[in-house]
């Protein structure tokens, strides 16, 4: 009778490993010379479009059969274009990928459910590139000149549309802080604000991702001509840290406030977050999954990483997976507080 059951055990593990062999297989041979997209929700020339042209040259080593991986931009409303498009129109066999603004993954839990037709919960992660920390950044001849001076001096901002960093980042400073930022929205991205800071036709911009600046703007970080005034992240950059820019959220009056701000923050963690549409067969995800980390410590890519000025630090698909599903169970006062902190008011 032992003898049987024992059988039995070795029978089962043996058509599992079977099983499992065969998925790895069937997703191998799916890939094999197949091309891929990457839709970037981003205008060419950006940061997001930057990293997202990287993964997709790299990437295809890492995944079997080696496919052919073409970047396509689809910008648009915040990058909630491109999450929407892979949510209800890209087919869900895992021939689409999306990179997305971490703002369009928290916008159906935060802003206007009128304007978002994705369901948040229902992507599927490959992971992030990175951890994120924003920024305001402004010119050396603005009236403001530090994080201080912000509660009582009026700073005017370059900013994009709803969704995007650099429209909600200074609503929250606003809206909890009660700092003083007037927007000026409608720019495609930070390519264009940048352009528009250059020119003095705005002060500056928030929710400018660090790693983002450094790539695009290095001259920037010279004193006499940009000055970083504060660091918009749960946790400071140590970099930053060091050159001594504060952190909003230590500015926070009450438990609530932080809560609100750490909710809003936390999407930070996945600052620039790849996504699948739901529905996407498991093996084809864990094996995209596997090669979105494997492509994010590869040698060839982290050094063209670092020639392109990008900082690379990988949260696995299934963290950012974890963390989504985390803040979509907020208690509802803090998410009505956040949600009420995204709109802007001029001050």
């Amino acid at each position: 009778m032992q003898t049987k059951r024992n059988f039995g055990i070795v029978l089962g593990a043996a058509l599992l490993a079977a099983a499992g062999s065969a998925q790895a297989q069937d997703a191998a041979q799916f890939y094999a010379g197949r091309t891929l997209d990457m839709m970037i929700g981003a205008d060419p020339g950006g940061g997001f479009d930057i990293y997202a042209r990287l993964f997709s040259k790299h990437m295809t080593n890492h995944i079997a059969g080696k496919p052919t991986i073409v970047a396509k931009n689809l910008p648009g409303a915040g990058s909630n274009k491109t999450a929407q498009f892979i949510y209800a129109q890209a087919p869900k066999d895992g021939s689409v990928m999306g990179a997305v603004f971490s703002g369009a993954i928290i916008q159906p839990l935060l802003g206007d459910p009128k304007t978002v037709q994705h369901d948040s919960t229902k992507l599927i992660y490959l992971g992030s590139a990175n951890n994120e920390v924003g920024v305001t950044v402004v010119r050396a001849d603005a009236p403001v000149q530090s994080f201080k001076e912000l509660f009582s001096k009026e700073l005017i901002s370059a900013a994009s549309a709803a969704g995007g960093s650099s429209r909600d980042f200074p609503a929250v400073l606003n809206n909890v802080l009660g700092t003083k930022i007037s927007l000026v929205t409608g720019y495609p991205g930070t390519k264009e604000m940048s352009l528009a800071i250059e020119r003095n036709e705005v002060q500056g911009t928030g929710g400018y991702l660090w790693s983002s600046l450094k790539t695009q703007n290095p001259d920037w970080l010279n004193p006499a001509k940009m000055k970083i005034i504060v660091q918009e992240a749960i946790k400071g950059n140590a970099e930053l840290t060091k050159m001594g820019v504060p952190l909003a959220i230590d500015a926070a009056k009450t438990d609530e406030d932080r809560q609100v701000m750490e909710l809003f923050y936390g999407q930070l963690v996945f600052g620039r977050p790849y996504i699948l549409p739901p529905g996407t067969p498991s093996d084809r995800v864990k094996l995209l999954r596997t090669a979105f980390m494997e492509t994010a410590k590869d040698k060839a890519f982290l050094e063209d990483a670092a020639r392109a000025r990008l900082e690379v630090d990988p949260v696995s698909g299934e963290e950012v997976q974890a963390l989504v599903t985390k803040m979509f169970s907020a208690p509802d006062n803090i998410v009505a507080r956040a949600k009420e902190a995204m709109i802007y008011k001029k001050p």
